[in-house]
């Protein structure tokens, strides 16, 4: 089984900087749940990232995990690249704005 490393680009991790600074505010144990689930679901993704949905048609490369949290969740936006690198691109709350 192949094993991929996955890594998140900066405007990724700015992505979960502002998640989390958004429920810190509310509730500093559903902070640290929610970074733990965005964290333990991106490490999912080193065994089977084409499992994911594609978020573009053309492109079997660009996917979207779904992360359940709550009510709701997150979405994170990933690419695989050459040499079993992942990158995460960037990670929003479900109810937000698209970011393609």
């Amino acid at each position: 089984m192949e094993r991929y490393k996955v890594r998140f680009t900066p405007e990724a991790e700015d992505d979960l900087l502002r998640l989390y600074g958004f429920l810190l505010e509310k509730d500093v144990a559903a902070a640290e749940r929610a970074l733990e689930a965005i964290k333990g679901a991106a490490e999912l993704l080193r065994c089977s990232p084409f499992s994911c949905r594609k978020a573009l048609t053309d492109n079997p490369f660009l996917r979207e995990l779904v992360i359940p949290f709550g009510s709701a969740g997150y979405v994170a936006l990933f690419e695989i690249e050459p040499g079993n690198t992942l990158s995460i691109l960037a990670v929003r709350h479900q109810r937000q704005e698209d970011y393609l």
